[in-house]
């Protein structure tokens, strides 16, 4: 196999950065190259509600060297995104086309959830020891300019991932106004932080030990430089994992500090003027303003959480981006489950609306069946499989809200819940579906000017509805009463074979309600065949 380079470029709130990366034969990537500069873009966001046209123009600049520097390294494909800043801007589609028009680069704007699962695709992507970390209780921070990410993870599992309205930029902007010193700064930062942290506490951590915490964003691996690692690392106790053989090892790839060795860089740098710390760690000035923001809500969460220790990988969005990218192309191989990940949040938000569990396993393996025996015709893949999925898990959540509108109520959960790992478009697709489930489903035609989805995708729209209808209509009770299902495909029949012992009058009535949509989807008839084994 050829080698393949692959550039990754970030717009953030206040630096954009380019990477390239070179897949090798090995099935590994590796980084060539990094460029940076530091635009403050958030905080025009901040101030104006939009970014300056001078700042446009500078970003243009940067855009065209950096695709000059992709064209000298003959980069085979690219992809450009924009984070909160872009995402909070008034003007951003106005952005995105005269970007467009002046670089001929093609901009991705992420939504928040898009920008998280990215986040920690890098760290599992680059780290061996990711796996190892999170199978003891772990958050995962991404400090921003205008809000804080708070990912948790147990049991290699993601329990929630939450947002928070505190940020470094935000912060600074609001509350130096406000304070009387430094001293005063810190002490404002903590309150807000603690009456966050109290909320997220009691909804999600709840008993829950945090022992790892690992911050990503922020700049604050520039407060700690690598050479402060690795002497602070010597007394540090390694953290084992296991390698494909099951042989320990304990190598340390991620740099980490106890909550002890932060606390004592923290008191240092934190009685320390900004222009003191910019002298100390070499740093431009004005990072500065970001830094010690940052370095109060780290230390506010580890105080919190009272975790053991404090992992700082120094990765970016870019090493997510281009391995995301790797998977795709077949250049990696997944060393993490993250469609579990998607599957475990989704299932986190159905429990908070005290969906029934056992209704959801049923016919979420029901719905897996059809999907997988019609492959050949309904031609969708393996993301889409995951939107059913979603759909399966989320599709009664309206019910915690009124009885009588559950569908309409599901259908606006959905959208107004960010779920790691989809895009907007996706959690559009999973709402309707789930909408469509109970109500009557509408054409495109007649919905094409109220729905930002194309005809394509609302196809899929109408094919996931069809699957979820049948699959639903085998639980019509909630009382698992179809076992041992078996699916088989033959010609224009879908023979859908169920052990039960039980009364399924009720199931088989509302079947003969949902097979005629199937039909017209997919010009296959569902049939229900019962068998009463004893």
């Amino acid at each position: 196999m050829a080698l393949k380079t692959f550039a990754a470029v970030s717009i953030g709130s206040a630096v954009t950065e380019m990477k390239i990366f070179e897949f090798t034969q090995r099935r590994s990537m590796r980084e060539i190259e990094c460029v940076s500069t530091r635009i403050n873009l958030g905080l025009d966001v901040y101030e104006q509600g939009r970014i300056s046209r001078e700042h446009i123009d500078e970003l243009c600049g940067v855009l065209n060297d950096f695709k000059r520097t992709m064209s000298g390294y003959k980069v085979a494909a690219y992809r450009v995104f924009a984070t909160s800043a872009f995402r909070e801007s008034r003007n951003r589609s106005i952005l995105c086309d005269y970007i467009e028009k002046q670089t001929g680069l093609e901009i991705d704007v992420f939504t928040n959830a898009e920008q998280r699962f990215v986040d920690y695709q890098a760290i599992a992507s680059t780290s061996a020891e990711f796996e190892t970390i999170i199978q003891n209780a772990t958050a995962i921070v991404d400090i921003s300019g205008s809000s804080t990410q708070i990912s948790l993870f147990d049991k290699d599992k993601l329990i929630t991932t939450q947002n928070i309205r505190v940020g470094n930029i935000t912060t600074r902007e609001n509350l130096v106004p406000l304070a009387k010193n430094g001293e005063h700064f810190e002490k404002l930062v903590r309150e807000l932080m603690a009456y966050e942290l109290a909320g997220f506490a009691k909804l999600y951590q709840k008993d829950r030990k945090i022992r790892n915490l690992i911050v990503l964003g922020g700049s604050l691996n520039e407060m700690m430089p690598m050479k402060n690692f690795l002497e602070l690392q010597e007394t540090s106790a390694p953290v084992p994992k296991k390698d494909a053989e099951g042989v320990k090892d304990t190598e340390i790839k991620i740099p980490s500090l106890t909550k002890d060795q932060f606390e004592r860089i923290y008191k240092d740098m934190i009685a320390q003027t900004p222009e003191e710390i910019a002298a100390k760690y070499d740093l431009p000035s004005d990072m500065t303003d970001a830094i010690v923001p940052s370095a109060i809500i780290c230390r506010s969460l580890i105080e919190s959480f009272d975790v053991d220790v404090v992992w700082m990988p120094g990765f970016s969005l870019n090493d997510g981006v281009s391995y995301d990218y790797g998977v795709r192309m077949g250049l990696l191989t997944r060393r993490h489950s993250f469609d579990e990940d998607i599957l475990a949040a989704a299932r986190s938000i159905a429990k908070r609306y005290k969906t029934s569990q056992s209704h959801i396993r049923n016919i979420g393996d029901i719905a897996v069946q059809i999907f997988d025996r019609m492959k050949k015709v309904h031609g969708l893949g393996e993301h889409e499989r995951l939107l059913l999925q979603i759909a399966v898990i989320l599709h009664s959540c309206g019910k915690f809200i009124s009885l009588t509108d559950i569908s309409d109520c599901a259908y606006n959960i959905i959208l107004a819940t960010e779920i790691i790992g989809l895009s907007q478009k996706d959690r559009a697709i999973v709402a309707y579906t789930v909408k469509y489930n109970t109500s009557p489903f509408v054409y495109y035609e007649e919905l094409k000017e109220r729905t930002d989805l194309s005809a394509k995708e609302y196809m899929i729209v109408g094919k996931l509805t069809a699957i979820l209808r049948v699959a639903n209509s085998l639980d019509r009770t909630h009382h698992q009463k179809c076992s041992n299902i078996t699916v088989t495909l033959k010609e224009h029949e879908l023979k859908i074979s169920v052990s039960s012992q039980q009364d399924l009058s009720l199931e088989r009535g509302a079947f003969n309600e949902k097979v005629d949509f199937f039909e017209e989807m997919f010009n296959v008839r569902p049939v229900l065949k019962q068998k009463k084994s004893f």
